[in-house]
This record gives C-alpha cells, structure tokens and sequence, in this order.
C-alpha cells in the first residue's frame, strides 16, 4: 500500500501565484489610453471639438438665464395696477428684419418682443420690407405713446427722418423713442446703454431701459440739400477717403483680420495723393436757453381770468418797434482735406453744457501712406476720432459748398447719400431716447468732473 506524499512535497508542486490580472473596466481604460497615444492627431480635434460643444451650450445656458431674469423684470412692470380712467400705453415697434445679415427678426422675437409683451405695453410690431419704407410708414402712423426702434444706425436714420418730416412734427418730436440695437452698426447703444460683449444682454438691457421710463435729450443734425427734402441724423456726417475705403473693407473678407489694412493699403495704389476740396461757410455756438418745465402750473381762478381779459380788452395795443434783424456773423473758408466730419456731442452726454454746437472736424491732406493705413484701421473702430493736426471748429449751422462735378457720396449715420452742396443746421435737444439710468447717472458723474 502506497503511502500519501508527505504535505511539504505537495505544496511545492503548487504554482505561485503572479500578479492578478485587470479586470473588464480596467482593461478598457487601459485600452482607450492606447487608442489615444495611437491616434493623437484625431484625438486632439476630438478633445478641440468636445471642449467648443461644452462652451457653447453653457453659452447658451447663460443666455436662457438672462432672458429669464429680463422676463420676471419686466413682470413686475406688467403687473402693476393702473387706473381704470387710464388706457394702455401703446407702443409703436419699426423692426427692420434684414439688419445684422438678416438675423434682427430672430434676436427681436427671442430677447426682446417676450420682455414687451409682459410688460403690458399694446405693442404694434411694424416691419419694413425694404429701404425708405419707415419713412414712408411714419407720415401714415397715429398717434402712440412710444416709439421703439429695433434695428441698427440706418433704421434710426429712416426713423427720426420720417419722424422730422411730417406737418405735426412739433407734436410728434415730443414722443420718447426708444433704440433696440440689432444692426451691425449701432452707434447709438454706446450713448445710451453700458458696454456689454454679450449680444442677448445688450438686447435685453435696451429693452428695460425702455420700460423704466428715464429719458436723455439728444441733438439731431438736419442735413438739406439744394432740391431734395431734409435728412435728419442722430451721429453725423463723414466725407473723405476714410469713409469711402471703410465701405470696401467687407469686400476683403477672406483675408480675416488683415482685410481692413488690406483694403487702405489697395486704396493708396489706385489714387494718391486722396484730397477733397470744398467750401466752408459756418456760425458759431449759441447759447442754450433754459429747459422747459414738463409740469402743468395750475390754472388760474376765475375771477383772475376776467380781470386779465378785461385788462387785456381796455388797455392801448403797444406800438411796434422796428427791430433790425440780427446780423449772423458767417465765416468762410476753404478747405482742402482727407476727410470731413461735422458730428453732434451725443457720444458724450452732457446736460450741463452752456452752449449749443456741433464739432467739426478737418482733416489735413497732408498724409503719408503709412500713416493713411494706421488711422483707417483706428477709424473704423472709431469713426468720430479726430486725430491730432486737424482744424476743429464749433458752428450751430453750416453750409458746405463743392466743386461742380465731385463725385462722392456722404455718409449719414452709416447710410450712403450722394455727395453735393448742403446745408447743416443742428437742432438741439430734438428728440429724446430712452436711456440706461445707470448710463444717465455716470454721464453726469462725468460732466461733475
């Protein structure tokens, strides 16, 4: 009979254990590690891709909560009691839906028209079809509490033009307008609200300022020329090679950040030097009469009344002293320049001022090539700018007068009007525009210091 191996021999039979091996989950990490060291190229793009989507969606979250807070803002508005004897505000909206390449329409219904309607205005939404319509659309409007501008700088020019044309304008000028910045070019936002990089924020910001009720009086340019009816302009007027390049700027699109130096650089090869000759005739400031009371003084009693129109009825009608006109001292000059710009102070809110004017401003011609490239790129950041070594004047009226046969064209808040011989008076403190408080308060502030 055998006898059993003794148990030392049997354990050394045993194999030793070795490492334990990774499980399915690890085995897939470590797998996944492989494939990106394999494949880094398509992971890196994978990795660019994943990170933009993740950006872009918590942009988009961001946006939804601005919208949200915007719209239980202005449910305070719409929830406020008023008396029955009152009727509902009506608000009149001149939306133009090709601004910003034809995305107005869409930025107005998803940021501004939902903040509009809770807020319990009657709101009338009018949109052009096409150029010079709001003019044409404004002598047929009635009458309406507000007047909302929901566009860029070419709307707002249509707008207070048809605005200032029609035969009630004494009337009409004295409804409050309110500015909605969705064109390319909005000049005016950075007058009435505060800087914002954030489109939605700008939209929505604009539109409570409009439901908060604080005004600023702006001045308006009229602009008429020989034959043709008036225009009116809340910026400006530019004429000038810098103007005329800029409008070309677009056409380089595919040369991206370098498209608005190439196109100043392609400027200078077809015509050098660039000047533009004309006459200047203009007045100086005048000095702003004091603001007009909005409140109602109470009305007389009765027995006073009688007592004046009996006074008014016996008394000598007072002789007529011949008054000589006064004399408007005009200055004259000629001028020979790169670029023209007669612009109002909206840029810069000031309720303090003592005088009424408008800059202008002359540009030498004197401009090397290099220095032509610089300052264009500068100006269209900056298009009021005036760079130093130009003759800056202060004139409440002016008249420019040009050679027969210049061509050209002005522009007019960003709009294109053919160049010829006009007049420029400034019509100050036209209109007034809904304006950030918050903007209000720091103009002030800055006017103080």
């Amino acid at each position: 009979m055998r006898s059993s191996p003794p148990p030392d021999s049997c354990c050394a039979l045993r194999k030793w254990p070795g490492p334990a091996r990774p499980g399915p989950s690890m085995a897939r990490v470590v797998g996944m590690f492989k494939t990106l060291r394999t494949h880094w190229k398509k992971s890196t793009v994978g990795v660019c891709l994943c990170a933009w989507g993740g950006s872009w969606v918590y942009g988009k979250h961001c946006d939804n909560l601005l919208r949200r807070a915007a719209c239980q803002e202005a449910q305070v508005f719409g929830n406020q009691s008023i008396p029955s004897s009152m009727q509902v505000k009506k608000a009149t909206v001149f939306l133009n839906p090709a601004a910003c390449k034809g995305k107005a329409r869409n930025l107005f219904e998803k940021n501004a028209a939902p903040i509009l309607h809770l807020s319990g205005l009657d709101v009338t939404i009018v949109k052009t079809d096409y150029e010079g319509q709001a003019k044409k659309l404004l002598e047929l409007m009635e009458n309406t509490d507000l007047i909302i501008i929901a566009g860029g700088d070419g709307t707002v020019q249509e707008v207070i033009t048809g605005l200032l044309r029609r035969a009630d304008e004494a009337a009409f000028s004295k409804i409050p307008i309110g500015f909605i910045p969705l064109g390319k070019t909005s000049t005016l936002s950075h007058t009435l609200y505060p800087e914002s990089t954030n489109q939605v924020q700008c939209i929505t910001n604009a539109t409570l300022a409009i439901l908060k009720g604080e005004t600023v009086p702006l001045d308006i340019l009229q602009i008429k020329g020989e034959k043709e009816q008036p225009v009116f302009a809340v910026t400006g007027l530019r004429w000038g090679s810098y103007r005329d390049t800029g409008v070309k700027v677009s056409k380089y699109w595919y040369l991206g950040p370098l498209k608005t130096k190439a196109a100043h650089l392609f400027s200078t090869l077809k015509k050098w030097p660039q000047k533009h000759q004309a006459s200047l005739m203009y007045l100086g400031p005048t000095e702003r009469p004091p603001e007009e009371s909005e409140e109602k003084l109470p009305r007389a009693p009765l027995y006073v009344r009688i007592y004046r129109r009996l006074l008014q009825y016996w008394s000598h009608p007072a002789k007529e002293v011949p008054q000589e006109a006064a004399h408007e001292a005009w200055k004259e000059m000629k001028l020979s320049t790169i670029e023209l710009s007669i612009t109002t102070r909206n840029r810069k809110l000031d309720l303090t001022h003592t005088e009424d004017f408008m800059n202008i401003c002359i540009e030498p011609d004197t401009v090397s090539k290099g220095n032509f490239i610089n300052r264009g790129s500068q100006k269209m950041l900056d298009p009021q700018m005036c760079p130093e070594g130009s003759l800056c004047l202060q004139a409440s009226k002016c008249i420019l007068k040009l050679p027969e046969g210049t061509e050209g064209f002005f522009g007019l808040d960003s709009e294109e009007y053919e160049a010829m011989p006009v007049e420029v008076k400034l019509l100050p403190r036209k209109l007034r525009f809904f304006c950030d408080p918050q903007r209000r308060k720091q103009g002030l502030q800055a006017a103080v210091k």
